[in-house]
């Protein structure tokens, strides 16, 4: 055995000590980077906490409301034309997406934990009710997201009644969560606790998305917008003198 061998072969066993002395330290430390590290090991580097994950999701949400504004305040209003399945497709991802499973982790992981602290428990309440509602007005908004309804004005105007309702509500919804509820909740759960959840979250979603989860319904909403010409972010810029 060479010198330069033996050298080299000291550093990786220090190496490997050290590493070792940080994991018995910081347990928790090495929890929370769980996700991080599989991730890596896919060739990414990317660590989401559940907060982040919920607050990315609102993002999709907000993006789905975009092509809900287009069709309320544009197209339909003015008779142009446009895909209904365009309408029918978006619905059927806020189904999905924001109220089978986004909303669902809410309920089921945050709501029942603010209850328990008796912390933002009037929040809570408002917010479940505003989960029921927006549940009603999706089945209102897919019933009629077909060209016979929008071609018959008193259904036309149901369904405008429906998006306009629904936007109303959520925008508020997901801006009060993003500010008010979803930074209190590192201060109810411990560290180990929260880095669980964030593995929780991640499982759930490839379990019902597939492997892309989260970047295939983002996809899938790219798509949408193309079809009604709203994927350049440069059409969204002001002209302003």
């Amino acid at each position: 055995m060479t010198q330069h061998t033996t050298r080299r072969q000291f550093i990786q066993k220090a190496g490997s000590l050290a590493c070792g002395a940080v994991v018995l330290a910081q347990p928790t430390f090495v929890l929370a980077r769980g996700r991080a590290m599989k991730q890596e090991k896919q060739g990414t580097v990317e660590e989401v906490s559940p907060v982040e994950d919920l607050m990315r999701e609102h993002g999709v949400l907000e993006r789905i409301l975009l092509i809900y504004d287009e069709i309320l305040w544009r197209r339909l209003p003015s008779g142009a034309e446009f895909p209904p399945e365009v309408l029918s497709k978006a619905a059927d991802l806020v189904r999905r997406f924001i109220e089978d499973y986004h909303e669902k982790l809410e309920e089921n992981y945050l709501f029942p934990r603010f209850e328990k602290a008796g912390k933002l428990t009037d929040l809570v309440q408002e917010l479940r009710v505003q989960h029921r509602a927006g549940r009603k007005l999706t089945d209102a908004i897919k019933e009629r997201a077909t060209l016979q309804a929008i071609k018959t004005p008193a259904e036309r105007e149901k369904l405008s009644n429906a998006l306009r309702l629904f936007i109303r509500m959520y925008r508020p919804h997901a801006a009060r969560e993003d500010t008010v509820l979803f930074p209190a909740f590192r201060s109810i759960v411990s560290a180990h606790e929260y880095a669980a959840l964030g593995e929780e979250f991640e499982e759930k979603e490839h379990a019902l998305f597939g492997k892309e989860g989260f970047e295939k319904i983002v996809a899938d909403v790219t798509q949408l917008e193309r079809t009604l010409g709203l994927d350049d972010l440069a059409g969204f810029t002001a002209q302003f003198d």
